[in-house]
């Protein structure tokens, strides 16, 4: 090679060494590009500044800046009080063009999502020119609610906020027959029309609702304290007076024969112990009458046995001795009454045939009756054979007849799901007819319980609410858990302490208060 090429051949590669760069440059460069790209891709920050809306911080953007006809953005960012991002809120944007002489209203709603935390966009569209107020919505729940209005037009670049929530305690205003509705400033309802009522930011967070002395008059509220003290629960049951079956006797006799001289003729008379209820024929009998007095004259063991076949055959003691004062055997022997009381069941006529074995009449002493009543399953546990108890009678007005509890049935009717139960009560005075009908009260005692007016209870649903007195004239609804009542009191399971003060009366007034004020779960 000649000193020409070589130093052609230098000069090419000092020049491209001159334009040559370091490996790091271009790594650099790749970088740079990299986060580019990355930056591109996320939402671009928005200049507004957030604006102070009760337990908000709020900014509201538009892009373009300047609205336009056509496709416009508005990008929403919440923050809580302590510049925490809100996620899942509720959120709203509205441009409205209000009617102009013919031209009605014209709406923008925009269809809004949550792109990140706390980031609310979507996108509206201007049908035409001119002025669109733009009101935002952003709720959390029934308690955090605010509403923003801002200036927006398409003759001017960016929004002038016009109205936002102030400093005073009211949370919103709403609708007292219609609680759905509710709004930032007072007016009137767009369903009814009634003016609409103020809610506290202190109703919504306590629970309670504020009503002063003079409202309390006017609808009656009245208050009272929670006690402690024995209770007895009423049960009251209907039943019927019946027969005392442990107070019944059959006439059956133990051979067959024919009815003579028939004196217990017609059910309802009354028998004393001993009467000659009728006289019966028997050839069964004449033989064994004959075979006693014949035994009897011998006397000894042959006589004890005659009178034992006697009695194996039912005859009593005084049948016998009458028979062995006759002194010769007798066509029709008679046969007496067991016990006294009343007949109520018959069989027989004079004349009548009968086998043995048969009923022939029933007997029943009335000097003490039952009262006979029926217990459902919950009931059964708070019942015991020993209680007292009181009855009423149908024949007997205002009047209360003390009774005892004597049994209660092991088992339920497969058809009602209920127990017998039986009172005795004393006859003596035969006043208590078996039929008559029979209203039951029988108190289980409970021991002490913590208990509250009937009327400061109030029933919503499957709860049970009560109004506690927080005093400077605030009340706030309780939920509780009952148990069993009585015609003055309900127990208290749970929710309240012995000594709180709570409403008595005019409850159902104040939940009309409350359920438009504070909205509770319990509601």
């Amino acid at each position: 090679m000649d000193k020409r090429s070589a130093s052609t051949n230098d000069g090419g590669r000092g020049r491209w060494m001159r334009f040559a760069y370091p490996p790091y440059l271009f790594l650099l460069v790749i970088g740079l590009l990299a986060y580019w790209a990355l930056q591109s891709q996320r939402p671009a920050k928005t200049a507004a500044e957030f604006i102070e809306a009760g337990p908000f911080r709020i900014a509201v953007s538009i892009d373009p800046e300047r609205p336009r006809v056509g496709e416009n953005k508005i990008r929403i960012e919440v923050l809580d009080g302590k510049d925490n991002p809100v996620e899942g809120a509720q959120v709203r944007a509205v441009a409205e063009m209000p009617a102009m002489g013919a031209m009605p209203a014209m709406r923008a709603q925009a269809d809004i999502e949550e792109t990140s935390a706390g980031v609310y966009e979507g996108g509206f569209e201007l049908s035409m020119e001119g002025a669109w107020p733009l009101a935002v919505d952003v709720a959390t729940g029934h308690d955090k609610h605010v509403d923003l209005a801002f200036d927006m037009t398409t003759s001017r670049t960016g929004l002038r906020l016009t109205s936002k929530p102030g400093k005073s305690d009211t949370a919103y205003y709403t609708c007292a027959m219609h609680p759905s509705v509710k709004s930032a400033a007072p007016g009137t309802c767009p369903i009814c029309g009634m003016d609409l009522a103020p809610v506290s930011r202190e109703e919504l967070e306590s629970g309670s609702v504020a009503i002063d002395e003079g409202r309390r008059q006017a609808i009656g509220v009245k208050t009272g304290t929670v006690v402690r003290r024995p209770f007895a629960l009423p049960l009251r049951l209907q039943g019927q007076v019946a027969y005392d079956e442990t107070r019944l006797a059959d006439v059956s006799l133990r051979f067959d024969g024919w009815i003579g001289k028939l004196d217990a003729d017609f059910e309802g008379k009354q028998i004393a112990r001993g009467d000659v209820l009728f006289t019966v024929y028997s050839p069964e009998l004449l033989a064994l009458q004959d075979e006693y007095l014949q035994s009897s004259k011998r006397g000894g063991t042959t006589e004890a046995v005659a009178r034992k076949r006697l009695r194996l055959w039912g005859l009593s003691a005084r049948q016998i001795q009458w028979l062995r004062e006759q002194g010769e055997a007798r066509d029709y022997v008679p046969i007496f009454a067991p016990q006294s009381g009343v007949i109520i069941e018959k069989n027989i006529v004079a004349g009548s045939a009968f086998k043995k074995g048969e009923k022939l009449l029933r007997l029943a002493d009335l000097r003490r009756v039952w009262v006979e009543g029926f217990a459902y399953e919950d009931q059964l546990p708070l019942l015991r054979a020993g209680m007292p108890a009181r009855v009423r009678l149908t024949n007997v007005p205002g009047a209360e007849i003390s009774a005892e509890l004597i049994q209660l049935d092991p088992f339920l009717d497969p058809k009602s799901h209920s127990a017998r139960l039986r009172l005795a009560l004393d006859n003596s005075q035969g006043h208590l007819r078996p039929g008559l009908f029979a209203d039951i009260e029988v108190r289980a005692a409970l021991g002490e319980l913590l208990l509250v007016p009937r009327d400061a209870v109030l029933v919503s649903g499957d709860k049970r609410i009560v109004f506690l007195d927080l005093g400077n004239g605030r009340l706030k609804p309780v939920a509780v858990r009952t148990g069993y009542s009585d015609d003055e009191h309900i127990v208290i399971h749970s929710g309240l302490e012995e000594g709180d003060r709570i409403v008595t009366s005019g409850v159902f007034l104040i939940a009309a208060e409350s359920r438009l004020k504070s909205g509770m779960q319990q509601w």
